[in-house]
């Protein structure tokens, strides 16, 4: 099977994607398929990579865990540990950071990672500003960063007490990104954007 037989209007779930050997990626959103963009661009790496490894250097001795796409993020609202049938949302965000290690098992997370962030790319906006915004609010995501490589600049939502994501002022060049579920979690944005 190829990607191109699967039916776009149809409706999928992680039972279906663990079947499926296609060399191009894909997340599934409310049981539908989105296909992700080719190997993402030089400058979108050198920004995962610069905010991961402060990530990483800060979580060292702490609780929490950072992954890199790809990396399977099994999303189910409400429903723990569901068996692969009744999971209708896997996604692969540029980097994940799980407190909860409950969540973890071999095949990604199984449930909302505390904070996710996602590295705009031309061929992906509106995924992440839109579909991966409402699933991530939904599913109990405690704080989204999307990082927007072009203006260079980061827009941090966080999930307040009634499950709703709260934006707070977007951050650009000499200021500090911080973190609500990374606590003394400090950087220079214009570290990230850094050349």
């Amino acid at each position: 099977m190829t990607i191109d037989q699967l039916d776009p209007a149809g409706t999928y779930t992680y039972a279906d994607y663990l079947q499926w050997t296609f060399e191009e990626r894909l997340e599934i959103i409310k049981g539908k398929i989105f296909k992700m963009s080719p190997a993402p661009a030089r400058r979108h790496q050198k920004i995962s990579f610069q905010i991961s490894n402060r990530i990483y250097n800060y979580l060292k001795g702490k609780s929490c865990e950072a992954y890199t796409a790809p990396f399977d993020v099994r999303l189910t609202p409400l429903k723990r540990n569901a068996k692969p049938d009744q999971v209708y949302t896997v996604v692969q965000p540029d980097i994940s950071v799980i407190c909860d290690l409950d969540k973890l098992d071999d095949q990604g997370c199984n449930g909302a990672p505390d904070l996710i962030i996602e590295i705009l790319s031309p061929g992906n906006s509106k995924k992440e500003m839109k579909d991966k915004f409402e699933v991530y609010q939904e599913n109990g995501v405690k704080e989204y960063w999307l990082v927007n490589s072009t203006d260079k600049a980061i827009f941090v939502y966080v999930l307040n007490e009634s499950g709703v994501f709260i934006g707070l002022k977007p951050l650009i060049d000499e200021e500090t990104l911080t973190s609500s579920v990374l606590p003394g979690f400090e950087m220079l944005v214009g570290d990230i954007f850094a050349e």
